[in-house]
């Protein structure tokens, strides 16, 4: 069964890195996303988890488009999207998977009205009227919590507040009804008394109108509250991926137990043991063909320094580990 269903098989993206502004000639790339699998199902809310530099954005835009990938293959309903380039395929493609950006700042035009934002995306489909874009404009923002549409149409971005234009953001998405979005950190740039508004929000209208999410996230305590699976991110490769609560209660990977600790706790009397990591992150840069987190793992053994970064394996019904020492 492939309608409604998002795969990704071995995606990689490598960005050039030129060491002479003038030369020709590239030598080594940022393994930004590498060898990447995983699949969203129609309904799902699954959550791509792991510290800035990891490759989580890039995830998402190799998904929705904004960039293609070196190599692997992204599919939707069963249909390999990376051949698609122009034309109507694209546009069809676009009605189906939409993006919401992390910061409403940045994303919106500042020369546009609401309407002129939100209507847009009908326009480039070929849909509707005017008379029935501005009712279709006025439902979705409605919609999104902008009451009364009529006082929001016609206003700028910068007589709007931070929730107020991500708000305008998540309508642009979903104004064409799209089966697939990827939220890219959408409350992390907001303030924290409005996020879990906009959080509701997501789920309200995943349940309202039947959309898929890849939500992107750094914090564990959003995707526990937000999504039904995750993966666990370092360095470009997928360390751990299962069922949230069975990965954020038994975490397997070095790096979950890590991210895990790391949480702060809302107690001043508690006092917690530091990771148990060594040293910093390290350089994406042609990385060495060994496990990615191989010289900061506490766990690591001659089986590691020997193999390649290994495969993700089931531990547990639907809890996949990449990990030669999961066992132990």
């Amino acid at each position: 069964m492939t309608e409604g269903r998002l795969t990704l098989e071995g995606v990689t993206k490598l960005f050039p890195v030129r060491k002479r502004v003038f030369t020709l000639k590239v030598r080594n790339f940022v393994h930004a996303v590498d060898n990447v699998s995983m699949g969203v199902e129609r309904g799902e809310m699954f959550g791509l988890v792991g510290e800035s530099g990891c490759g989580k954005t890039t995830t998402g835009k190799l998904i929705v488009k904004l960039l293609e990938p070196t190599r692997g293959k992204i599919t939707v309903d069963g249909v390999d999207v990376t051949r698609i380039r122009r034309g109507k395929p694209l546009r069809a493609f676009r009605r189906k998977v939409q993006m919401i950006f992390q910061d409403p700042y940045e994303s919106l035009n500042p020369r546009f009205t609401v309407y002129d934002t939100v209507a847009e995306p009908l326009g480039l489909q070929g849909l509707r009227s005017l008379a029935e874009r501005e009712a279709t404009v006025a439902e979705i923002l409605s919609a999104v919590g902008l009451t009364p549409p009529e006082t929001f149409m016609f206003r700028f971005p910068h007589e709007l507040s931070g929730g107020q234009r991500q708000r305008v953001a998540i309508a642009r998405a979903m104004v064409i009804r799209p089966q697939f979005v990827v939220a890219d950190e959408p409350t992390s740039m907001l303030d924290v008394s409005i996020r879990a508004g906009v959080m509701d929000l997501l789920v309200a209208l995943r349940r309202e109108l039947g959309v898929s999410y890849l939500y992107v996230t750094h914090d564990l305590a959003v995707a526990r509250y937000m999504c039904d699976r995750m993966a666990v991110m370092y360095l470009g490769k997928i360390v751990e991926q299962g069922p949230v609560e069975e990965v954020l209660r038994n975490p397997v990977h070095p790096y979950t137990r890590a991210l895990i600790s790391a949480v702060p706790v809302p107690d001043p009397t508690v006092r917690r043991d530091p990771p148990d990591i060594r040293g910093d992150v390290a350089a994406p840069i042609d990385p060495p063909p060994q496990c990615r987190f191989l010289s900061r793992c506490p766990k690591s053994g001659t089986v590691c320094e020997r193999n390649n970064h290994p495969d993700l394996e089931e531990v547990l019904p639907g809890h996949l580990v990449a990990c030669y020492r999961a066992r132990d």
